[in-house]
C-alpha cells in the first residue's frame, strides 16, 4: 500500500500564530482518513497546504508523490476538493455550475457531466434556481457534487457535512464509502465526532496545530473512556479504594448500608477493571459504551483521561 499524503515536519505560521507545528503526517491510499479538532485546532489550514492554496512556512510536503506546488494543474486534476466555506456564483444555476465544472474537469466530460447529474439528481439538488436562492445546505450539496464528480484519487473535504440533514448526511456517508471502494483516498476533517466515527478508517486528533493521538477508530474507542457504577458486597471500603486505584485514578469509593459503591470513568480495556472488581463479590455493575466524545473532548483540552 502507497501513502497518498506524507508531511514531515509540517509548519504554518501566521506571523506570531503557530497554525502547526512540525506536523508528520501519513495518509495510506485506499483509506478514509479523518482529522478531528476543534475551531482553530489547524484543520483548514493542513487541508489548504495539501492542495497549495497556502504554503508551509517549513517542512515537506507530498501528495500523490509530489509537492503540490511543483504538482500544478496535473496534480489538481486528481484532487476532489472541498474548502471549509464553498462558494458559488449568486447569478448561475446549479445547472450552469455543473457545465462549467464539468469544462474544466479531467477525463472524459460527458461521462463527468452524467455522474454530476445523477450525483445532483440523488442529493435531490434544484439544479434551475439561481445560486443565490439556493440553502446552505444545497449550496453545500453542490459543493460535494463537484469535489466527487470527476472520480477523484484524493478526495480532500473540509467539514463535508455543515448545513445538511441528518438523511444527507447518510448519503454523504454513502458517497464516501463508495469512493474507497472505488479506489480512492478520502481525508476529511470534522469537529463532528460522530461523523468521522462513522465514515473514517484511521483518524488523528489535532490540537492547537499538533496531533495528540493517531489511532484507528477501533483504537481510538479501545482507549475511551467508560463510564463505571459497580455495587460491591461483602467489601471494606477502604480495601476496595486502595485496589481499585491501581486500575483507575480518581473513583469514587463510598459506603451505603452494608454495600460499597464505586463510580467514576474508566479508561482503555475492561480485563484489567473486571479483574480488580472480581476480587469482591459484586451484586451489580454498570459499565456504559465507551464514549469516544468524552475522551476526544479530554484530549483537546489537554486534560488527562481518567
Amino acid at each position: 500500500m502507497t501513502d497518498v499524503v506524507v508531511t514531515t515536519g509540517l509548519t504554518k505560521r501566521y506571523g506570531s500564530v503557530l497554525a502547526l507545528d512540525s506536523l508528520d503526517l501519513t495518509i495510506p491510499q485506499g483509506t478514509v482518513f479523518g482529522v478531528i479538532g476543534p475551531n482553530g485546532a489547524g484543520k483548514t489550514t493542513l487541508m489548504r497546504l495539501l492542495v497549495d492554496v497556502l504554503r508551509p512556512t517549513s517542512g515537506s510536503i507530498t501528495v500523490l508523490g509530489m509537492e503540490p506546488r511543483a504538482g500544478g494543474k496535473d496534480l489538481r486534476g486528481r484532487i476532489g476538493y472541498l474548502p471549509g466555506e464553498f462558494h458559488v456564483e449568486p447569478g448561475l444555476s446549479g445547472r450552469a455550475h455543473l457545465k462549467f465544472w464539468t469544462s474544466i474537469s479531467p477525463g472524459d466530460r460527458t461521462q463527468v457531466h452524467r455522474r454530476a447529474e445523477a450525483m445532483a439528481e440523488r442529493l435531490d439538488i434544484p439544479l434551475d434556481r439561481p445560486a443565490r436562492k439556493l440553502s446552505k445546505g444545497n449550496k453545500q450539496k453542490l459543493g460535494l457534487v463537484q469535489a466527487f464528480m470527476h472520480r477523484p484519487e484524493l478526495l480532500i473535504l473540509d467539514e463535508p457535512t455543515s448545513g445538511l440533514d441528518p438523511l444527507v448526511q447518510q448519503t454523504f456517508l454513502e458517497l464516501v464509502s463508495e469512493a474507497r471502494d472505488g479506489g480512492a483516498t478520502v481525508f476529511l476533517s470534522s469537529h463532528v465526532l460522530s461523523e468521522v466515527e462513522q465514515a473514517a478508517d484511521l483518524a488523528v486528533v489535532l490540537r492547537s496545530g499538533s496531533i495528540v493521538r493517531e489511532a484507528s477508530i477501533e483504537g481510538l474507542h479501545t482507549t475511551a473512556v467508560r463510564h463505571l457504577r459497580a455495587r460491591l458486597s461483602d467489601a471494606d471500603a477502604a480495601t476496595v479504594d486502595r485496589r481499585m486505584a491501581d486500575v483507575a485514578a480518581g473513583l469514587d469509593v463510598s459506603v451505603e448500608g452494608e454495600d460499597v459503591l464505586v463510580s467514576g470513568l474508566v479508561q482503555g480495556h475492561a480485563d484489567d477493571l473486571v479483574k480488580a472488581l472480581a476480587r469482591f463479590t459484586v451484586a451489580d455493575l454498570v459499565l456504559a459504551e465507551p464514549d469516544l466524545e468524552e475522551s476526544v473532548l479530554a484530549m483537546y483540552s489537554g486534560k488527562d483521561v481518567p
